[in-house]
């Protein structure tokens, strides 16, 4: 009686050793930013902005003291109702925009192509500024860029994957995850990838949430269509393949019981026939 109580209590004492070694496993996987150094200012990298690429979507407005000279390089604002596009009426307004082309031009009202490919939103806005007033068009121009179209795509083990569009162009890799309502359990915070195009060229880049070091990535910062995937950590991987495994073999235990009992059935018949 004793034996076997000291056993019991002997493999209690393992189940929670395990659970207490689970549990802290949990944390050191799940935990972000856990070599960080508290209370010492750092340096913040100066971002350098997004950079217009072909297909992007831009907001170009031009600005000035005498609103008739402005009119004839602004896009006029379209209103949307019921899935029509008039110039005028009721309905939800917006102002067109340029579309970049393939060869990272866009056609502005005057002064023609402009190259913009490259170009961060503050330059192209200076540059058109320059134009505007070296040709002798205004004297006072103020021009705003913005993007119309910056949008990201969030994949893999997060609760909300998908395609976010996002007002600004100052967004993080943090930010956009939050947009995604965070990692699930299951995601490996290791290893998370942001891939990105640019110039005709796709790079991969590794990220680690749990280091601070992920602050000094250039993936950081995101740029317009980046991607970011949620690697699924061993766990979900072997659950995974368990539940496969598992579905496919119930498939065979109910077929081949469906094929028993018909056999069985069959078998039953001729023998009752036959007396």
């Amino acid at each position: 009686m004793t034996s076997r109580f000291n056993f019991r209590q002997y493999f209690v004492c393992l189940l929670l050793s395990a659970a207490a070694l689970s549990s802290c496993s949990s944390v050191k996987d799940i935990a972000y930013f856990q070599n960080k150094v508290v209370n010492q200012p750092e340096k913040i990298d100066k971002h350098a902005g997004i950079v217009i690429q072909p297909k992007d979507m831009l907001s170009i407005v031009v600005s000035s003291r005498n609103p008739e000279l402005v009119s004839m390089f602004n896009l006029p604002v379209v209103s949307y109702q019921a899935g029509s596009e008039t110039v005028s009426g009721a309905g939800v307004q917006r102002l067109l925009g340029y579309v970049v082309d393939n060869a990272g031009y866009i056609d502005f009202p005057v002064l023609g192509p402009i190259s913009v490919s490259g170009m961060t939103r503050w330059e192209l806005s200076e540059m058109i500024k320059n134009r505007l007033i070296k040709d002798g068009l205004l004297t006072d121009a103020v021009v705003t860029v913005e993007f119309m179209n910056f949008k990201v795509s969030v994949l893999g083990e997060v609760n909300a994957p998908g395609t976010y569009t996002i007002e600004g162009d100052k967004v993080t890799v943090l930010q956009a995850i939050s947009l995604a309502r965070d990692l699930t359990i299951f995601g490996l915070r290791e290893n998370v990838s942001v891939i990105r195009e640019r110039d005709g060229e796709r790079t991969i880049y590794q990220i680690n949430l749990c280091d601070v070091n992920l602050f000094k990535s250039p993936a950081y910062y995101l740029q317009q269509n980046d991607i970011i995937y949620v690697e699924p950590n061993q766990e979900k991987a072997r659950q995974s393949t368990t539940d496969d495994k598992t579905l496919r073999m119930t498939s065979i235990l109910v077929s081949g019981g469906s094929l028993l009992v018909s056999i069985a059935t069959l078998v039953t018949s001729i023998v009752l026939a036959n007396r």
